[in-house]
């Protein structure tokens, strides 16, 4: 159940990031294919003292939503909680290639919310992903419309 359930976020996850990548014309804007080998994708572990947990989810969702509006190599930064622990965060971020994420972590937006947030985050951890069924991705944009 619970896997099911973390495929079914991983699906909501692309269906978010292709919607949020339309331009004036409505076509999605996607990586292409050729490109998917170069793509940088990982699962973001964060833990957030109680506390902080209001005002964090609130910086976090204006960074999400600034790196998908302005950056195009940031293909998805979807965030969650765990249900049974809203403390417990997790993001599905998707980049373009290496050179996208970095930029990403230059952009002006997301080093407010590393020294907004730091004394926020009890602990955190990145987990580098690689995928297994790439083609599927683009299948899984097309049922968006």
């Amino acid at each position: 159940m619970r896997k099911t359930n973390f495929l079914t976020s991983i699906m909501f996850v692309f269906m978010m990031a292709i919607t949020s990548k339309m331009n004036a014309q409505d076509k999605p804007q996607v990586v292409s294919k050729s490109h998917d080998t170069d793509m940088m994708v990982r699962i973001a572990e964060i833990e957030i003292l109680p506390e902080y947990l209001e005002e964090y989810k609130a910086i976090l969702k204006e960074e999400s939503s600034a790196s998908i509006e302005i950056e195009p190599g940031v293909i998805c930064i979807f965030p969650m909680f765990q249900k049974e622990s809203p403390t417990q965060i997790r993001l599905i971020e998707i980049y373009a290639n290496k050179a996208a994420y970095q930029a990403h972590i230059q952009s002006p937006h997301f080093q407010h919310y590393k020294t907004a947030t730091l004394k926020m985050v009890k602990s955190l951890k990145l987990v580098e992903m690689g995928t297994i069924d790439s083609e599927s991705m683009h299948e899984i944009f097309k049922k968006l419309k």
